[in-house]
C-alpha cells in the first residue's frame, strides 16, 4: 500500500513536495541556520540543494511506500516544516521532523509525528525510528509523546555537519513497534 500524498489533521496538512515548493523550503527552513543545527543533513546553501532534495523525495515516494511530507498550516497554507518517512526496508523507517523557527512551541512537531505513527501500519512499517542529537531536549520530548522508547545511546555515531563539521557526535535513538493493521474480517 502506498501512503496518501496529502493527510490532514485539526491544524496540519503533510503533503507530498513538489519542484514547486523549492524557494519556500529553502526560505523557511532547510537554509536557516539556527532550524538545521542539530539536523543530520547540512543545511543547504542554495536553492539548487532544495532542488535536489526534492528530486530525492521524488525518488523515494516512487521506490518505497511512502517518503517526505511537508508540513502546512491547515488554515492558512504556511508552510511550517518538514516529516515524513526514510525506508530502510519495507518493514523498518526512520522518521524525523523539522519546523521552521517561527513554528517552535506550538505542538506542530507532536500532531505532524503523531500522523506519520498512525500511518506506519497500513504501509507494513513495523519499527519506527529516529535519531537525537543528545543536547536537542525538545527533540527527545516530541518523540516520547508520541510514544517512542529511548532504545539506546549511539557513541560517536553520526555526524551533525551544522553543529560540529567533520565530528562524529553521540547520538539518541528512539524506536517505536508499530502493531500490524490485518485486513479483512
Amino acid at each position: 500500500m502506498k501512503a496518501p500524498e496529502r493527510v490532514e489533521t485539526s491544524r496540519l496538512v503533510l503533503r507530498k513536495p513538489t519542484q514547486s515548493d523549492a524557494e519556500s523550503i529553502f526560505s523557511r527552513y532547510s537554509g536557516d541556520p539556527v532550524v538545521t543545527q542539530y539536523l543530520g543533513w547540512l543545511r543547504h546553501q542554495t536553492i539548487e540543494h532544495t532542488r535536489m532534495f526534492l528530486a530525492f523525495s521524488d525518488a523515494e515516494w516512487s521506490r518505497w511506500p511512502g517518503g517526505p511530507y511537508l508540513i502546512e498550516s491547515r488554515t492558512d497554507h504556511r508552510l511550517l516544516g518538514g516529516t515524513g518517512f526514510g525506508f530502510e526496508d519495507p518493514h523498518v523507517a526512520a522518521t524525523g521532523y523539522v519546523l521552521a523557527h517561527d513554528s517552535w512551541g506550538r505542538g506542530y512537531a507532536t500532531e505532524a509525528l503523531a500522523t506519520i505513527v498512525s500511518l506506519s501500519p497500513h504501509l507494513g512499517i513495523r519499527r519506527l525510528f529516529a535519531l537525537c542529537h543528545p543536547d536537542h531536549a525538545a527533540s527527545a520530548r516530541v518523540l516520547e509523546k508520541c510514544g517512542f522508547d529511548l532504545e539506546e545511546r549511539l557513541n560517536a555515531f553520526a555526524e551533525f555537519p551544522n553543529w560540529r563539521p567533520g565530528h562524529r557526535e553521540d547520538c539518541l535513538r528512539y524506536v517505536r513497534t508499530i502493531q500490524s493493521v490485518r485486513s479483512g474480517g
